[in-house]
């Protein structure tokens, strides 16, 4: 990881790097080397930008990668102990949720990790702080750092202590919670036909559309969504006909 002390690196790097003791205080961790936060924090669009000539793959990806799977193990563990009662398939539902981009992005919000980040100018104009798939990426890099900084012990900690906190309050916020799930389910339960989805409408440039999907659920109603993907269009869309339907 030399490059990251290369003198190519912008003069505004000392100065991100003193930021870096208030988001030790913030996570409760201190880096014995700091090398790998910095690693955690530096994303692959300002590595591409500032070394041109850098042919090894992206630290950021790669420990994004590990980060993944410590999470995963610690959220199971985690849950198979608070639990005890739970079958399986709703450990299952619960584990997608925490883990999920969205909830991620949350618990990176809360830990205002958007403002430590390295970008690529470009990047950083296009509102990469505050992107949900870089933030989430980042809180599992940061897991592997702590990870390969101490061990399994201080990455559970941190999980348990930063992500897991308030989990089973913040699983029910209207973001994670699968509408379109619910309602599929629902009409599966009864015999019914599943809802059908489509997008009527989008308007808006091309960096900022705003999406409008219909779903039709069989004969009986129809019921919009708005969203700035079609994903949580066809989410709005759904929870609409969920609320309709009483469920």
């Amino acid at each position: 990881m030399d490059y990251l002390h290369s003198k190519r690196v912008p003069e505004s790097y000392p100065k991100w790097e003193k930021s870096l003791q208030s988001l030790q205080k913030r996570i409760d961790y201190n880096f014995k080397d700091l090398t790998l936060l910095k690693a955690a924090l530096t994303h692959k669009s300002y590595l591409r930008r500032h070394f041109s000539d850098h042919k090894a793959a992206s630290p950021f990806e790669r420990m994004e990668f590990l980060g993944d799977s410590i999470l995963g193990f610690a959220i199971s563990k985690e849950l198979f102990a608070r639990h005890p009662d739970e079958q399986e398939g709703k450990l299952s539902k619960l584990k997608a949720k925490i883990v999920s981009e969205t909830y991620l992005t949350l618990k990176a919000q809360n830990l205002e990790l958007g403002k430590y980040l390295l970008l690529s100018s470009e990047e950083a104009a296009s509102g990469g702080a505050e992107k949900p798939s870089i933030l989430s990426d980042t809180v599992e890099a940061l897991i592997c750092a702590i990870y390969l900084d101490s061990g399994i012990a201080a990455a559970s900690r941190f999980i348990k202590n930063h992500i897991l906190i308030d989990y089973q309050e913040t699983v029910n916020r209207d973001e994670l919670v699968n509408y379109k799930s619910i309602l599929q389910e629902y009409l599966q339960g009864n015999n019914q036909d599943l809802p059908k989805y489509s997008t009527i409408k989008e308007e808006g440039p091309e960096h900022q559309k705003i999406f409008t999907v219909q779903v039709q659920v069989g004969d009986k109603f129809s019921c919009t969504g708005k969203g700035n993907t079609k994903k949580t269009a066809h989410q709005e869309a759904a929870r609409m006909a969920c609320q309709k339907l009483g469920i």
